[in-house]
């Protein structure tokens, strides 16, 4: 057992142990409250620091922490730095701030919307270009405000990103800041272009106006690959054509040479904040790399992508503890240039009436200075008429961005095909390239072959007035066709033409040893040898239908475009569309001869297959391609409005020089040709001559019926309706009479054999020489057998011709069945086989191919008795017997009609009514 004192000791000494352990622990446990305390005061003092003072009060979430007494030291201290700093800063520096900005972001870069007036900016392209563009009001803890801006132009990109509802905020401010950099500039300097995967008119509406004259173009939804690379090939072509000089940039080479070649290009990209494909972001990257120092600003909205700098980015993202629903809860905008610290308030939206009336001016300002500087005026060439084409034809039609550019036609470019639709321009530029090759080249140097298919009447100016209201006319035009859209026929004619020239000048090269135009012009000076250009508008009706003049003119089309190259003979054809022309298929050899391409706003399958660069050209402008449609041929070519005084001028201007040529051939299928003007061109060799119209073809030669002494040689006049037919039948015996060797020994006899024929005779007598008998209907049977007796006569007498012509006109000639018996018949029958023979030639007119085809039934007669018939109004398949049973397709029309003259043709040919034969 121990003893007390030992115990006692013991105790003393545990309880001493307990004494140390317990101030250990107690001074553990305070010095860990201390860390603590500290650990959370640092960490309040970073949060404040970071979050700023009354941002972080501001947080719910932080408030309730911020609220302990024991922190109430840190808030003093941060409170007390705040203080010391803010007031500085709200001393000069937000109006140094401002003051800087207005500096870099000048006129319209800078300005307040409220201001804004409907005028458009007049910076040039080497003016002072703005190095900012303002979009709102920055503060920094609510203190005084200050302006905010990005670099754009030049400058860098921008990447804007938003959330649901703070979308349409984000789009407003995108809005205004693209129509800041349209307003600062000239118009035409500046070119938007909008892509909006969401919709399919677009972002950005208040900026539609822009598009009437092509400085805003909305892209598919569907095509952003397409527009990045358009993107694309602007960055190349200007590295490789206009940076090639050993500048950096656009800005550089402005800066260096005073001139800046090149518009900028600021493309809006509007996305819903999914990731792209991967194709498209890594085009997206490169276009961002080369972009600025070739004019082109990206700005995205809510289109996710990493862009290599120079890029800013502008957040419209909601703050913690903001309901995303609250739609009144302010929007914090914050910059990458500014910094987190820094609420950015965007300027407040331009009402969209206001954005609209700004746009409209400025569009209004672009189109009056596209028509001042790119007037199509300025590029004909000065002198006129001096132009040379031994190698070539080329004229100006237009600029690319700013550069004039040409369209050639020569060995290596035959050809063009020109396409777009309805209102797309089609026809204005055609009219100037025909007024520029006027205005280049006289008439030894260029012909002009003008058809407008499709009631068309563009060319119609060209050719002399028939009415008289003017004198002049285009010398180098030698032939014009106009409303032909039914006389399918005269564009097969044009083509036979050209294929004999072809033929003549091969021929004359052959002889002289050349192999193509130019070498036979040099050895041949003395020759007139100029170009051929055969301009055919809308073409695709020449090979309507699968019939004998398709067939015909795609052989022939295909045989000019693969010769015409080396004989100087180029073809122009114009179409809306070409996809449609049944004859064409699977005749691509055709088109491979068109190397020259030229296709207008929405034109389809003018330039190569994968080539749909058209589809999202702006109005007055076309691509211009001499290789063939390949998409790297492609140049945007911008083409003036050609207008009619400026053309009139062009055409005045060559008729005072060459008014000596002759007159151009012209075919206008609305106009009647004239009666007078074809009898006075019928040759003048003594024999009598039918005139029944005019042919279609390139000469506007008269059709007529020689009437000599010789078997067959009758005219028939087939047709129902009596005004037209008896019109044609009247003009053909007034021709008849007035080319007679001997008309004063001429007899006439006029049998009208129905009612309404009647006043046909009685106005027809009166303009008839030599002797006219009139004979009624109940005295035609005795007079026939009289006619017979004669025509008997004359060839029992032996005599060798010699005899007093005798013309026999019957109106109404299908009557004639039932007033005659069989021997009436048979007498009618020895007129048509024997008459011609001995200077007795029946002119009549049958209703209908039947009657006639029955009185010609063998063995009385025969088909070839009438040797010369024309039919007007008459289906092709009534005509068949006439024919000899061969297949005749064709369609009666208005003022036409089917001739055949046996002698010279063995198929109907087309002929024009003329003015004084039913024409229309």
């Amino acid at each position: 057992m121990p003893r007390p004192g030992r115990r006692e000791r013991i105790r003393t000494a545990f309880d001493a142990f307990h004494r140390a352990a317990s101030r250990a622990l107690g001074a553990a446990e305070n010095r860990r409250d201390e860390a603590a305390r500290r650990h959370a005061e640092v960490l309040a003092e970073l949060w404040l620091r970071e979050t700023g003072h009354d941002a972080a009060r501001r947080d719910p979430g932080l408030a309730r922490v911020l609220d302990n007494p024991r922190l109430a030291g840190v808030l003093a201290r941060v409170a007390e730095d705040r203080a010391h700093v803010f007031d500085r800063w709200q001393g000069d520096s937000p109006r140094a701030l401002s003051d800087l900005v207005a500096g870099a972001a000048p006129g319209a870069a800078g300005d307040d919307p409220a201001g804004w007036r409907p005028v458009a900016g007049t910076v040039e392209a080497t003016g002072p270009v703005p190095e900012m563009w303002v979009l709102g009001t920055g503060s920094v803890e609510g203190g005084a405000p200050f302006r905010v801006a990005v670099p754009l132009l030049d400058g860098a990109h921008l990447q804007v990103v938003s959330t649901p509802r703070t979308r349409e905020r984000a789009e407003a401010m995108v809005e205004q800041l693209v129509l800041r950099t349209v307003r600062h500039f000239r118009p035409g300097l500046v070119n938007v272009h909008v892509w909006d995967v969401g919709r399919l008119a677009g972002a950005l509406p208040g900026l539609y106006p822009l598009t009437r004259t092509g400085l805003l173009t909305v892209h598919d939804p569907t095509r952003l690959g397409r527009l990045l690379d358009q993107l694309s090939d602007r960055i190349r072509r200007v590295q490789t054509r206009v940076l090639a000089e050993g500048a950096g940039s656009l800005r550089q080479l402005a800066e260096r040479t005073g001139e800046r070649p090149e518009t900028w290009l600021v493309a809006v990209l509007v996305g819903n904040g999914r990731d792209l494909p991967e194709a498209e972001l890594r085009q997206l990257q490169r276009v961002a790399r080369g972009g600025v120092a070739a004019g082109v600003a990206l700005v995205l909205l809510d289109v996710p992508a990493a862009l290599p700098r120079p890029v800013e980015t502008v957040d419209f993202g909601d703050p913690p503890g903001v309901d995303p629903e609250d739609e009144r809860a302010p929007v914090p905008v914050r910059t990458s240039l500014t910094g987190p610290h820094v609420l950015v308030e965007p300027d407040p939206p331009v009402p969209a009436d206001d954005a609209g009336v700004v746009c409209e001016a400025v569009a209004a300002a672009h189109e009056q200075w596209r028509g001042r500087l790119g007037a199509f005026r300025d590029m004909l060439p000065s002198p006129r008429h001096a132009g040379c084409s031994r190698d070539g034809l080329t004229v100006e039609i237009g600029h690319e961005d700013g550069i004039p550019a040409e369209l050639t036609l020569d060995d290596h470019s035959p050809h063009a095909l020109v396409g777009g639709p309805s209102g797309s321009g089609k026809t204005n530029l055609l009219l100037a390239w025909i007024a520029g090759l006027a205005a280049t080249y006289g008439p030894d140097e260029v012909e002009l072959y003008l058809l407008d298919f499709k009631e068309g009447v563009s060319f119609t100016p060209f050719a002399p007035d028939p009415d008289g209201h003017r004198a002049d006319r285009l010398p180098q035009a030698r032939l014009i066709g106009v409303n032909i859209n039914t006389d399918r026929e005269f564009g097969l004619a044009l083509l036979r033409h050209l294929a004999e020239v072809m033929r003549s000048r091969a021929e004359a090269a052959r002889r002289h040893g050349a192999t193509k135009l130019a070498e036979l012009r040099e050895s041949r000076p003395e020759m007139s040898l100029p170009r051929i250009v055969a301009v055919i508008d809308e073409f695709q009706f020449l090979f309507t239908g699968r019939d004998a003049v398709s067939a015909e003119a795609t052989a022939l089309l295909e045989d000019v475009a693969r010769r015409g190259r080396s004989q100087g003979v180029h073809l122009v054809l114009a179409s809306q569309d070409v996809s449609g022309i049944d004859a064409l298929w699977g005749r691509s050899a055709i088109f491979e001869q068109f190397v020259l391409r030229i296709a207008l706003p929405r034109a389809r399958r003018i330039l190569a297959q994968d080539n749909e660069a058209a589809l999202a050209l702006p109005r007055w402008h076309a691509i211009v391609n001499h290789d063939s449609g390949v998409a790297h041929g492609n140049r945007v070519v911008r083409v003036p409005e050609a207008g009619g005084p400026v053309v009139r001028d062009v055409q005045v201007a060559a008729y005072e020089a060459f008014g000596d040529t002759p007159d151009p051939v012209v075919f206008d299928g609305a106009r009647a040709p004239s009666f007078d003007a074809l009898a006075a061109r019928l040759p003048g060799d003594g024999v009598a001559r039918a005139l029944v119209g005019q042919f279609v073809d390139v000469h506007g030669s008269p059709a007529a019926a020689a009437l000599p002494d010789a078997p067959g040689r009758n005219l028939g006049v087939i047709g129902p309706d009596a005004r037209v037919a008896l019109g044609l039948l009247s003009a053909a015996v007034r021709s008849v009479a007035a080319t007679l060797p001997d008309p004063s020994a001429a007899e006439f006899v006029l049998v009208p054999l129905t009612p309404d024929a009647t006043p046909a005779a009685v106005a027809l007598a009166p303009d008839l020489p030599g002797a006219v008998e009139k004979v009624s209907a109940d005295g035609f049977a005795a007079r026939v057998a009289e006619l017979a007796a004669t025509v008997r006569g004359r060839a029992g007498s032996g005599a060798d011709g010699g005899h007093p012509a005798l013309l026999v006109v019957l109106l109404g000639a299908d009557a004639a069945e039932s007033m005659l018996d069989r021997a009436g018949t048979e007498d009618l029958r020895v007129l048509l086989r024997h008459g011609p023979g001995v200077g007795v030639h029946v002119l009549g007119w049958w209703q209908g191919a039947q009657r006639l085809k029955t009185l010609l039934a063998p063995p009385g007669a025969a088909v070839d008795d009438l040797g010369a018939w024309v039919a007007t109004g008459v289906q092709g398949t009534d005509l068949v017997p006439l024919l000899g049973g061969q297949p005749l397709d064709w369609t009666p029309s208005s003022g036409r009609a089917l001739f055949l003259d046996r002698s010279r043709f063995g198929r109907p040919q087309l002929v024009m009514l003329t003015d004084a034969g039913g024409g229309r």
